[in-house]
């Protein structure tokens, strides 16, 4: 006679198999909490390091998208630059700001030492939108217009010149017509970045007062900043149509080693992800296996009874997954709980010199996706699901005769 059992009284079943063996599901039990939560929590800080990385590139005056004239990035001069309209705006959908800018390699000359630079002449209204320069620390003044004719230097630069705020500096560079041009400034505040690396390179000017310098009315760069990274390419084609004779990149191709680094970042989660599960799934065969064995004699009997395999095997898995669910989500809890405790931060100020070629700061603020929450669960449940296969299999094979006999 066969045997059909509700799922609620499976359901009881195995609530009190797994009650049965407290101690040892009590164990298993932390291990998937602490699994999942420390997963959570390493996928959150790789999210803040992925989330850094694309604000340090966009800010480094790459922008989402930027428009450059051909052969500029292999041989940066004026002679490579295009005429953009003094009433422009871009029309694009999801803009967040934007910077038309001239950017040349230079020298700047000191009382003391010389330089090798990128001199950007900038608008600072359009860059304190969209540039690192809207976070920098300034002694001294900042820039006030496009035509200011006063320098911004980096602080690491200023050391390195042994110049300071207020001194005069001389600034030189190649003309439009081929010419070496030169000009002396004065130095109206230094910053302080995020990284030295870009205090030793980055000259700021006024826009206007660098194009009289170089000869030239052009601007080698257009950079756009978006609401949201995902509209990049979208409108990266539209400015392509809008400057048909120019090229426009968006900021991956422009830095692909950041983006490299950006899309490792998400194969890094899955591969670790993948680690952890793998290796709580081998703890719930174990265990599984081992209650399966405990019970030998008891699934003998209900099979004598008439129960049918399948419904031994259901029960096998949904004891399995009572115990994965509950630790999933435990493990969640958990792991919310320890990226709320680190939302102001972590300090990394003391390793800023190791980290700069990684595209971070000295702070590195974990971000919790709703996206990441939601494959933690389903792919713990799933593995959890599969660890269940092998054990619910003992089960099945487990004869009625044989295990009456023992």
């Amino acid at each position: 006679m066969r045997t059909s059992v509700p799922v609620k009284v499976l359901a009881q079943l195995s609530c009190r198999n797994l009650w049965r063996h407290r101690r040892r599901n009590a164990m298993l039990l932390g291990a998937i909490v602490i699994a999942v939560a420390f997963v959570l929590l390493a996928n959150s800080l790789l999210r803040g390091w992925q989330a850094q990385m694309l604000d340090t590139v966009v800010a480094n005056l790459t922008g989402h998208v930027k428009v450059l004239a051909p052969g500029y990035r292999d041989d940066p001069s004026i002679q490579r630059s295009f005429l953009l309209p003094a009433d422009y705006q871009p029309e694009l959908p999801g803009v967040d700001g934007w910077a038309s800018r001239v950017r040349v390699p230079g020298v700047i000359l000191s009382e003391r030492d010389t330089r090798g630079v990128q001199l950007v002449g900038v608008d600072p209204a359009q860059e304190l939108e969209i540039s690192f320069l809207a976070d920098v620390a300034v002694e001294g003044d900042f820039l006030e217009s496009p035509t200011d004719r006063r320098v911004l230097i980096g602080a690491a630069l200023a050391d390195q010149l042994e110049t300071a705020v207020g001194r005069r500096i001389v600034l030189m560079t190649q003309g439009s017509d081929g010419r070496n041009r030169e000009a002396g400034y004065r130095v109206a505040g230094t910053y302080r970045a995020s990284s030295s690396s870009l205090e030793k390179v980055f000259v700021f000017t006024g826009r206007e007062v660098l194009q009289d310098l170089l000869g030239s009315p052009a601007v080698t760069e257009l950079s756009i900043k978006l609401v949201e990274n995902g509209q990049r390419s979208v409108a990266r084609d539209i400015l392509q149509r809008q400057f048909a004779a120019q090229e426009a990149s968006t900021w991956d191709e422009l830095e692909p080693m950041a983006a490299s680094m950006f899309r490792f970042v998400d194969t890094a989660m899955l591969i670790w992800f993948s680690i952890m599960m793998a290796a709580l799934a081998f703890g719930l065969v174990n265990t599984l296996v081992t209650a399966v064995m405990e019970r030998t004699r008891e699934l003998g009997m209900l099979r004598a009874i008439g129960m049918q395999p399948g419904v031994v095997l259901i029960q096998v898995v949904m004891e399995c997954l009572m115990i994965v669910s509950l630790g999933v989500l435990l493990g969640i809890g958990c792991g919310v709980l320890a990226v709320r405790s680190l939302s102001e931060g972590i300090d990394l100020s003391q390793w800023t010199a190791g980290i700069e070629s990684y595209y971070m700061g000295s702070l590195l603020i974990p971000v919790l996706l709703p996206y990441d929450i939601l494959r933690v669960l389903g792919l713990s449940l799933l593995f959890g699901l599969l660890a269940s296969v092998f054990p619910a299999w003992r089960a099945v094979r487990v004869e009625p005769l044989d295990a009456m006999r023992r």
